[in-house]
C-alpha cells in the first residue's frame, strides 16, 4: 500500500511539474515534490522518464473513458445521430470536469506539454483498451466527415488533439488565475463550437484540389 501511495504521489507531482516546466524537468525534482527521500524513486516505480510520462498520461484515463462511454451510450439510447458536434462533445466535455473532480490542477497543461510524446501521439495508442471510447469517436468522426476529401479529413483528425490540448490548457490557465469560472457553460460551448468548426470548415478550391 505504501508503495502504491508513493507511486501515485509521484504521478501527481510529475503531472504538475511537467505542466509547469516541460518534459525535461529533473526526475530528482519530481521525487522531492512527491515527498520521496530516495532520488531514484522515479526509476524504481516507472523505470524511466518515458515510463513516468506514460503512467501520468494513463492516470486519469479510466475515469474519462467511463464518462465518454456513458455519453455515447446515452446518445445511442436517445437515437441521436452521429453528428460531428455530438461526437466532439463526447470527446471534450468530460475533460472539462472529470479530471478536476478527481483532484487535477494541471492536467490540460500536462497534455499540452506532451502532445508529441509517444504516450499520446502514436496512432497505435488507439488500440489500447483504455482508449476504446476515443477510438470509437474518431472512427465515427471519420465516417461522418465523408464529404471531405480523404487526405484532408485525416489531416483534420490528426490536428484535432493539438488544437484541443492548446484550448484546454488556455482554459485551465484562465480558471487558475480567476479569469474564468471552472463550470462556465459558455466557455465549454465555445470550445465545442471551435473544434466542430475546424473539422467541418468549407474546403477551399486549392485545398480540395491538392492530392
Amino acid at each position: 500500500m505504501a508503495s502504491a501511495d508513493a507511486r501515485e504521489r509521484i504521478i501527481v507531482a510529475a503531472e504538475r511539474l511537467i505542466a509547469e516546466r516541460g518534459t525535461d524537468v529533473p526526475l530528482r525534482d519530481i521525487a522531492i515534490a512527491a515527498g520521496q527521500r530516495n532520488n531514484s524513486a522515479v526509476q524504481y516505480h516507472f523505470g524511466s522518464r518515458d515510463g513516468l510520462i506514460n503512467a501520468v498520461a494513463e492516470y486519469r484515463m479510466a475515469d474519462l473513458e467511463q464518462h465518454r462511454l456513458e455519453r455515447l451510450a446515452d446518445d445511442e439510447t436517445a437515437g441521436a445521430p452521429h453528428s460531428v458536434r455530438a461526437l466532439v462533445s463526447a470527446l471534450v466535455l468530460p475533460m472539462l470536469t472529470v479530471p478536476y473532480e478527481n483532484g487535477a490542477t494541471h492536467y490540460a497543461r500536462f497534455l499540452e506539454r506532451i502532445r508529441t510524446h509517444a504516450a499520446l501521439s502514436a496512432f497505435a495508442n488507439l488500440d489500447r483498451t483504455q482508449r476504446a471510447s476515443v477510438r470509437l469517436i474518431i472512427t465515427r468522426l471519420d465516417r461522418t466527415l465523408q464529404d471531405l476529401p480523404t487526405a484532408l479529413r485525416r489531416r483534420r483528425l490528426r490536428t484535432l488533439p493539438t488544437v484541443l490540448f492548446a484550448l484546454l490548457a488556455d482554459r485551465e490557465r484562465a480558471v487558475q488565475t480567476g479569469g474564468l469560472a471552472p463550470d462556465d457553460p459558455d466557455s465549454a460551448t465555445e470550445l465545442v463550437d471551435l473544434l466542430t468548426g475546424m473539422l467541418t470548415a468549407p474546403v477551399s478550391a486549392t485545398t480540395g484540389a491538392a492530392p
